[in-house]
């Protein structure tokens, strides 16, 4: 949170808490909306915000850390969870207190104003700022190490934190600024993974997270001071604050807590990758007839369909990626079901490689306006690793900023790239908030790129 924002936020609060005059919005109406009531009426209703680790749409499935503790929390409870996304922390305040939610599932930063209209429950989260940059002998080990240095940060808190480390060191950080609407913080972090820059600035959450997607990282110098947040409910909920202490207590080394945890910040993202199998004999994979035959149904080249199996499976039926996909051709468990994949069957090679076509099939006449085949195939892919809401998201994007909304690269895909930047998921073009567009970004070159090759070489 910037600290502007910060400061607006405590304002609102002091707003908030003089119209309701120490009551909130179910005291006024006489009605009582604590752990009892919301067990009576069989439902929690959790205000959230789009992020990298409190929720997010991934391949058309519900996804994000918070998110999935949330449904613990509420299965706990034996009641249905009703997600209520808002655009930002101070929104997230609001509804609260008006009594249009009843738990901050968030980390909410801990703040003496808030502590006097809401109570914080659930695991203290610990945050700070570090320093992203590659592992390896030269990695620093102090701030004082960061004078002479290229730091690249977007305008906000990172530069700010910068600027006053700055300070304190007597000056000498080259701090590059780099604009939010040109490029996404986690774009500056690949940068760093792919050696482009040397250092960025991040919370350590989200520099988790990317170094599951970046093993180079080093992640470990930290550049501020704690900074301690959590989950909040009212003031008027203390029994839903102490089930919140006590699931989060009782539950932080279950199997399904620690499952979601390694979900977003452990298991590597990036599937392992091996050669093809046999140039001389102009095979790619165990499975090309298989794509062969099923290719000819969207009008596809063979190679092509054989090199997204590659990128998504590395040819392996048996591959189970971190969100779940599965099988050779990496569908998700819904999409699976939609499209004719029999219960059990999701890693038969056969039955992967055909529910794949159908879906392709349906994303080409998602994007008939994209009247080139060539162009239509980027979006297709697109799609296809991203699902289609964040697609057309970013062609709204595009079109709303003066450029096309049919071409993919400098154009929609530039847009998909800022797609983790809240100044472009909060717009109120987009309807299915923040993704992480470098993933579908680099998905769609590598796809791409690897079916040329596949052509120059297998005829």
């Amino acid at each position: 949170m910037k600290w502007g924002r910060l400061c607006c936020l405590c304002l609102l609060i002091g707003c908030l808490l003089a119209c309701h005059s120490g009551s909130n919005h179910s005291e006024e109406t006489g009605e009582e909306n604590d752990l009892p009531q919301i067990i009576d009426r069989g439902e929690l209703v959790v205000l959230t915000v789009n992020g990298s680790t409190s929720y997010f749409n991934y391949r058309g499935e519900p996804m994000g850390f918070q998110y999935e503790l949330a449904q613990q929390f509420a299965a706990s409870l034996g009641v249905k969870l009703k997600l209520k996304v808002v655009k930002n922390t101070e929104e997230l305040v609001r509804q609260l207190l008006n009594g249009e939610g009843d738990l901050i599932a968030y980390n909410l930063p801990v703040t003496n104003a808030l502590k006097d209209s809401v109570i914080y429950c659930g695991e203290a989260n610990i945050t700070h700022q570090v320093v992203v940059q590659r592992k390896g002998k030269d990695a620093l080990k102090n701030v004082t190490q960061l004078v002479g240095k290229e730091v690249y940060v977007q305008p906000g808190k990172y530069q700010e934190r910068l600027i006053n480390l700055d300070k304190e060191l007597g000056g000498g950080i080259q701090i590059h600024t780099i604009a939010a609407d040109s490029i996404s913080a986690e774009e500056l972090i690949s940068w760093v993974a792919e050696g482009k820059i040397d250092y960025t600035v991040s919370t350590d959450e989200l520099a988790k997270i990317n170094r599951t997607y970046y093993p180079n990282l080093n992640i470990g110098l930290a550049i501020s001071f704690d900074q301690r947040a959590s989950w909040a409910v009212r003031k008027s909920s203390p029994l839903l604050a102490q089930a919140a202490d006590k699931w989060h207590k009782e539950n932080i080394n279950s199997p399904e807590f620690k499952a979601s945890a390694k979900r977003y910040f452990e298991l590597n993202k990036h599937v392992p990758h091996g050669t093809i199998l046999s140039l001389k004999d102009g095979r790619i994979s165990h499975f090309d007839q298989l794509f062969r035959t099923y290719a000819k149904e969207i009008g596809w080249d063979w190679r092509l369909l054989a090199s997204l199996a590659y990128v998504e499976s590395n040819f392996d039926p048996k591959a189970v990626s971190w969100a779940g996909a599965k099988g050779l051709m990496q569908l998700m468990p819904a999409t699976a079901r939609s499209f004719g994949v029999p219960a059990g069957k999701e890693q038969d090679p056969e039955e992967s490689v055909k529910a794949a076509v159908k879906y392709i099939a349906a994303l080409q006449q998602s994007f008939g306006k994209v009247k080139d085949k060539d162009e239509q195939v980027k979006f297709v892919l697109a799609a296809y690793n991203a699902g289609v809401g964040h697609v057309t998201d970013a062609m709204a994007l595009s079109e709303k900023y003066g450029r096309s909304s049919t071409v993919w690269e400098h154009h929609v895909a530039h847009y998909m790239l800022l797609k983790s930047n809240e100044e472009f998921y909060q717009d109120p073009v987009c309807k299915n908030g923040y993704f992480r567009g470098t993933e579908t970004y680099n998905f769609v070159k590598r796809v791409i790129a690897l079916a040329d090759d596949y052509r120059k070489k297998i005829k």
